[in-house]
């Protein structure tokens, strides 16, 4: 019996091998300058009320001859930004209300971290992920078609 786990054990190890080796080929960082956002709770608002929050993270994409240094300096101020437009017009999106509008927030974002760059330095903004507070117990949007029904 302890022959057979033993020789178990040998065949793993050597299993594990090539595989740790191909894991380490892949390039640990995506190529190009940009500024990682932390994750912010943006609210969802229908006819003035608060439903849901969605937890976006997002991206700056910097050009080539951006300051990445002194652009990740100023990530603070754009997180707060974000949450600024976001309050003063939510980033609803009438189709879903587990997910933001990401044409509307990239804009935004992108127009106020120019602003914030100096004018240049950034080239896009982009949404890497939305995790939603709540999935479940949410009104259905006006724009959902309805289920079909259950048929036996």
């Amino acid at each position: 019996m302890i022959r057979r786990a033993a020789a178990s054990v040998v065949i793993l190890l050597a299993i594990a091998g090539p595989v740790r080796a191909s894991e380490k080929a892949a390039p640990a960082t995506p190529s190009g300058q940009y500024v990682d956002l932390a994750p912010v709770a943006l609210p969802i608002v229908v006819e003035g009320q608060l439903i849901n929050y969605v937890f976006v993270s997002t991206r700056l994409q910097l050009t080539a001859s951006a300051d990445a240094a002194k652009l990740r300096a100023k990530e603070p101020f754009f997180r707060d930004a974000l949450v600024r437009a976001a309050h003063t017009t939510p980033f609803t999106n009438p189709n879903d209300y587990t997910v933001v509008d990401v044409a509307r927030l990239q804009a935004v974002l992108l127009r106020e971290a120019t602003v914030i760059a100096g004018g240049k330095g950034v080239k896009a903004a982009v949404v890497m992920s939305q995790t939603p507070k709540r999935r479940m117990g949410l009104p259905k949007p006006p724009t959902a078609r309805p289920s079909p029904p259950v048929r036996p």
